[in-house]
């Protein structure tokens, strides 16, 4: 009960407009984003270069890359807060430069920097939002500000980062977006918060909404995206399943051999690769058929052996020091 009157009380102060537009409407093609050929150069290899990109209706598209690898700016284009050099971007079907308004009435956007709101609460940062917006209903805002446990009688400028980041969260999903563009969204929350963003994204999606988020949680991304895009110097270096990315078959294998064979040997294996042998313990990844160093190991009189499936990690730290 207490809970009940505490999210009126937060709703009262946050005062949404009831009587608002609300959202255009949407009939979603298969593919929520597409964008193709799109380059945004800032000179001195910054930005992003013929870029090619889809994401389909109904899914969650991981986009995964260094610090400054052009997540961010990507990002930006598909807003279209920047406008690309060349290239086009389609957003359910609608080129983003000339309907960018309409387009933004289905997308719930989380920055990478949020703006500061100097002399003003997080109750009254939400509720211009909401009025903007239109459309936004009470109790499901207040049932936001309620999951991510966010004080919004505090003035914003006193939040913590984590929580100024609680009220973008809100800010990008009170009005049940048709797309969500989130940047590094758990990025300052504690676990108990990170898994209730992850929640609130599973949720959304199962009611029909897209999601392109950029991490560089990479076991985050690995729980919630269905694919994955590997980002390098403003070009995609790889689009895939987790299955794909881990590449079919992968494993890393740790085995302690006593009697300490010739390093060159293990080597040579069949499907053998990056292999690091210290004293007794010999380690290496193993592609395809894993029947060859299972016979070596055999012969070779291996007491221990110990093998996983290559992390997400594994696979994009491969994948950019290949390159």
């Amino acid at each position: 009960m207490a809970t009940q009157q505490e999210s009126r009380t937060r709703v009262s102060m946050v005062d949404v407009p009831v009587a608002s537009p609300g959202q255009p409407s949407l009939s979603a093609p298969a593919d929520a984003i597409v964008c193709t050929g799109v380059t945004k150069d800032y000179g001195e290899h910054h930005g992003v270069f013929d870029l090619d990109l889809t994401v389909h209706t109904g899914e969650v598209f991981g986009f995964i890359g260094t610090n400054g690898a052009g997540k961010t700016t990507t990002l930006r284009l598909i807003m279209d807060l920047i406008r690309p050099d060349h290239g086009s971007i389609n957003v359910f079907g609608h080129d983003v430069r000339r309907e960018g308004s309409t387009v933004r009435g289905w997308i719930g956007y989380l920055p990478g920097e949020l703006p500061q709101w100097p002399g003003v609460t997080a109750a009254h940062v939400l509720g211009l939002l909401a009025g903007l917006r239109g459309g936004v209903e009470e109790a499901w805002l207040a049932g936001l500000i309620d999951r991510l446990r966010l004080d919004v009688h505090r003035p914003y400028r006193e939040l913590s980062h984590g929580n100024k980041q609680k009220v973008g969260l809100v800010a990008a999903f009170m009005h049940r977006p048709d797309l969500l563009i989130l940047d590094e969204p758990t990025l300052g929350l504690d676990p108990l918060m990170q898994r209730e963003v992850r929640a609130l994204i599973a949720e959304a999606v199962a009611a029909g909404a897209t999601c392109l988020l950029s991490s560089h949680v990479l076991a985050e991304v690995e729980v919630v995206c269905d694919r994955i895009g590997l980002i390098r110097d403003g070009r995609m270096v790889r689009v895939g399943t987790l299955a794909d990315l881990r590449e079919l078959r992968a494993h890393r294998v740790t085995a302690i051999i006593p009697d300490q064979p010739m390093p060159a040997d293990f080597a040579a294996v069949p499907g053998v690769e990056e292999v690091s042998v210290h004293r007794d313990t010999y380690a290496c990844t193993v592609r395809g058929d894993i029947t060859p160093l299972l016979g070596w190991l055999a012969r070779h009189g291996a007491i221990e052996l110990d093998s996983r499936e290559l992390t997400l990690e594994e696979v994009f730290l491969a994948q950019f020091r290949s390159r």
